[in-house]
């Protein structure tokens, strides 16, 4: 007989199916999936055709999940693109020394980020959806995805500890649990659909194209052709960076310019002024652009400086 404690993970993942949430096992006590991961694909089994992702593991077919839950007391891992919804996740501070940026300042958690956002929109707090505390506090707010978008998963992009997960992320599911906190619904409704002003925020915009040379040479004064064209390349790099790869896009852009600037060749404000419009117009916020060009232009700086 299975022990208590997975069928209570079984009734979790049925209870998600039948919301229509297609699920996954995730490691038992874990936030991560089960399975391995894709750089050590077998390319067997399952995975013949091609690594199969979480995401395209994920299923509503009761029998396949109570063979899966029979198994072992996985956690419950909910693929948010499938199921057609977008979860706003509201953290916590990992510890003291995380504090809001000057942008938000006087935050104390995603929370506060959150309900800021709102107020700027001119719209109460969503209370009225499906939501569930995470396991160190914060909260998972459910909203169903608008139809006709494809909506991505972000880290930051709307604020200081709000992150969103939709196509190519995943939430793990009330009723897991992670070491000695647990997931629980704290409001049992459907899930609201996406406020459109929230829809419009998370809406990837298209990167505009590079900037001309002659362009950007009339806006540098003083710079020479190659150092005009560094930056532009640079600057490239971060508006074609993929979701994910976008901070550090902007920090080693940052990185390789800081020599430019020790030579004189280029400005700090010119270096920063570029990479913040750049960075901003693939999707960062003001303040991670901020946080990656100071950390690689000190970083390069200190690099141009040991090489002298």
């Amino acid at each position: 007989m299975a022990a208590p404690h997975n069928l209570a993970l079984l009734g979790a993942a049925l209870a998600a199916a039948e919301r229509d949430w297609p699920v996954f096992p995730v490691r038992p006590g874990d936030k991560r999936p089960a399975g391995h991961p894709e750089r050590s694909c077998p390319g067997t089994g399952r995975c013949a055709d091609g690594h199969r992702t979480p995401e395209q593991r994920a299923t509503l077919d009761a029998d396949s999940i109570r063979a899966c839950w029979g198994l072992a007391p996985y956690n419950v891992g909910i693929a948010t693109g499938p199921a057609g919804l977008v979860v706003v996740d509201l953290d916590l501070p990992k510890d003291a020394d995380d504090t809001a940026p000057s942008e938000w300042a006087g935050m104390a958690d995603g929370l506060d980020v959150f309900a800021a956002l709102c107020e700027r929109a001119g719209v109460r707090l969503p209370t009225e959806t499906y939501t569930v505390r995470t396991r160190r506090g914060g909260q998972h707010l459910y909203f169903t995805a608008p139809e006709g978008k494809t909506l991505r998963s972000t880290g930051g992009t709307l604020g200081w500890k709000v992150d969103t997960r939709a196509w190519g992320g995943y939430v793990v599911g009330a009723g897991s649990l992670v070491g000695t906190g647990g997931y629980e619904v704290i409001h049992e409704a459907p899930a609201a659909p996406l406020p459109a002003w929230l829809s419009d925020l998370l809406t990837t915009r298209p990167a505009p194209a590079p900037m001309p040379l002659s362009e950007l040479s009339a806006r540098m004064h003083n710079a020479t052709a190659y150092s005009t064209t560094a930056l532009r390349g640079e600057l490239e790099k971060v508006l074609s960076a993929r979701e994910g790869g976008r901070n550090r896009s902007v920090y080693f852009a940052a990185y390789a310019l800081a020599r430019l600037i020790r030579t004189d060749d280029l400005t700090e404000a010119t270096v920063t002024s570029e990479l913040m419009s750049a960075g901003q117009s693939a999707g960062l916020s003001a303040s991670e652009c901020r946080t990656a060009i100071r950390s690689g232009l000190v970083r390069g700086g200190a690099r141009e400086a040991s090489a002298a």
